[in-house]
């Protein structure tokens, strides 16, 4: 379930131009689909067929992606994780799809989301015991990517919708800084929280879509030298710990597997400091859901009004609390939100990267619940870059991941501090 890394990139850069070696690949991915699909259910849609010969010349060449049933394809239904659409085809494509498309990757079939990227779980099962849930809302794309299906995958997270389910897959998640990578074409739930995230098999592909998505230099994969001029793993100076408020959460097994990546990496030559928890995190996350339930019945209330038996229980309370929620609370809550964006740095000064655990522990046996999102939520809030790694498994053998985070904006120094990491740990 995982490749060395340096080679993704190099084979991508082989394969430009060479039609044999595309469709060979993509043959590759159909066929694991097949293998796996019917136990797996990671996709909601995939096309019979899929076209490279106009698609080898450009950076991904005909790469195949998976991409979250959360946005608009104009070629293949849209459902958003809803029976509301069930059958829905939009106009045109979200940006993201469009951008995919535009650099040559070939969009292999939509993954599951849960039900507006809300709680609601889909059929997806965890790809490395199908008793487990795969995390979420993003459960497609992680499993699909965890399983060996494709290379990458698009998800999208507004609480902890892209690192929670990568850990749980033993995948590499990367959320870029909000507001990075546009939104347009893909439902909102919340808005002020929502980002377009990926997933990868290492970190050097999750760079490649900053490289093409936030930083928009294809001429980066014209060369193997001229990549690794634009990317390298970069060994922090220093690493602020943070083990926040709600450390009593994390399992013994992620605790312990946290404390030996900290070994490791001290002994690699970082150095670590344990930072204050950041005592602001439980305001943090009450104005977060505050937002989260003003802006979801904004954006889902009048659906859940006028298909009240079409919508799940969990997205009714969402909607209903938020139609609640006080004018006067919800702007304090943004103006909190913007407050501690603008201390961030402060909070990070004097460090490269924090550290910190992705989910309390391994993905949790059953699939009624993808997990607990705690340990994504105030990054989710404040909107900074985070990446994870894998980083182990639990007794059972169940991947443990390894959250990096940097200031806002810093996409490409976390992401360069997070491939350093993943070397450090093989």
């Amino acid at each position: 379930m995982s490749e060395q890394s340096g080679a993704f990139i190099a084979e991508l850069i082989a394969s430009r131009g060479d039609p044999q070696r595309c469709r060979a690949r993509l043959e590759a991915a159909q066929l694991r689909a097949q293998e796996c699909e019917p136990w797996l259910k990671a996709f909601v849609y995939r096309p019979d067929s899929h076209e490279t010969v106009d698609a080898v010349a450009k950076p991904l060449a005909g790469l195949p992606i998976g991409v979250k049933d959360l946005m608009a394809t104009h070629d293949m239904p849209t459902t958003y994780g809803s029976p509301i659409y069930q059958g829905f085809q939009p106009a045109e494509d979200a940006w993201i799809v469009e951008r995919i498309r535009h650099f040559g990757g070939i969009v292999f079939g939509k993954t599951v989301t849960t039900e507006f990227a809300w709680r609601e779980p889909g059929p997806t099962v965890n790809p490395w015991n199908r008793l487990h849930t795969p995390g979420g809302s993003s459960s497609g794309s992680a499993a699909a990517v965890g399983a060996g299906i494709v290379p990458l995958a698009v998800g999208t997270q507004t609480v902890g919708s892209v690192i929670r389910p990568a850990a749980f897959c033993g995948v590499v998640g990367y959320k870029p800084s909000h507001g990075n990578v546009s939104k347009a074409g893909v439902h909102p739930l919340a808005p002020s929280l929502d980002h377009v995230g990926f997933f990868a098999r290492t970190v050097e592909g999750a760079a490649l879509c900053h490289a093409l998505f936030v930083d928009a230099k294809p001429e980066v994969l014209e060369s193997l030298d001229a990549w690794h001029t634009y990317f390298t793993a970069q060994p922090p100076r220093k690493l602020g710990v943070v083990r926040t408020p709600f450390w009593d959460r994390v399992t013994p097994e992620q605790k312990a597997n946290f404390d030996a990546t900290l070994a490791r990496l001290q002994a690699a030559g970082a150095t670590l400091v344990e930072l204050d928890p950041f005592d602001a995190m439980p305001s943090m996350l009450d104005a977060l859901q505050t937002i989260l339930q003003v802006e979801a019945a904004r954006a889902i209330g009048p659906l859940a009004a006028d298909h009240p038996d079409l919508i799940s229980t969990h997205m009714l309370a969402l909607t209903s609390a938020g139609a609640a929620v006080s004018p006067e609370k919800y702007e304090t809550a943004l103006a909190l939100q913007a407050k501690l964006r603008s201390e961030f740095a402060g909070f990070i000064d004097g460090c490269d990267a924090l550290v910190t655990v992705p989910a309390t522990g391994g993905a949790p046996e059953g699939l009624a619940d993808t997990g607990d999102a705690t340990f994504c939520a105030p990054w989710s809030f404040l909107g900074v870059p985070a990446v994870t790694v894998p980083a182990g498994q639990t007794p059972d053998g169940m991947p443990l991941g390894f959250q990096v985070l940097g200031r806002q904006g810093d996409d490409l120094p976390t992401l360069q501090a997070a491939a350093w990491i993943e070397t450090v740990l093989g």
